[in-house]
């Protein structure tokens, strides 16, 4: 007997098939839908990634094994990274001789929603060992300042 993978997504109708599409319909009513859909496979495939910002760098890590640089595409818009690709997996094996197939080739998607105060002109990517990394400059926070407020009744005020 071969080993078959659990897929907790392949039956909609199980309790974590509901709760994945109540968290859909969440982030759909929070976010809006004005991005355009991603295909269910898309959406598995999608690479897992780190975000986090060190020395005023906002940094994604994603990691997309078995992907080549020329079917990657990384785009931004608003706010918002996307991150495209396609998993190319040999096909010399003809389907009938596989005992166990877990490598998924396919398209992928994912979206970000970028903090507030990125410079999304100055993105830079470079992608090595089969991990995405994208960063960011963070714009430099101001501190805080007077604002004199001048009135004829009681001259020039400070505020903080």
């Amino acid at each position: 007997m071969l080993p078959i993978r659990w897929d907790p997504l392949r039956d909609l109708g199980s309790p974590l098939g509901t709760l994945h599409r109540e968290m859909d319909e969440l982030f759909r009513r929070t976010f809006g839908t004005a991005l355009e859909p991603a295909t269910e496979g898309e959406l598995l495939m999608a690479p897992q990634v780190n975000c986090f910002t060190k020395d005023q760098t906002f940094y994604v890590e994603a990691e997309i094994p078995g992907v080549e640089k020329k079917d990657l595409d990384i785009n931004v818009e608003g706010r918002v990274l996307t991150l495209r690709g396609e998993r190319k997996i040999s096909k010399e094996t003809k389907k009938e001789e596989y005992l166990l197939r877990e490598l998924q080739s396919g398209s992928f998607l994912r979206r970000l929603t970028l903090p507030d105060g990125v410079d999304t002109e100055k993105i830079r990517a470079t992608y090595k060992n089969g991990v995405l990394e994208i960063t960011m400059p963070m714009a430099k926070t101001l501190g805080g300042r007077k604002v004199l407020i001048e009135g004829a009744e009681e001259g020039t005020k400070k505020i903080h």
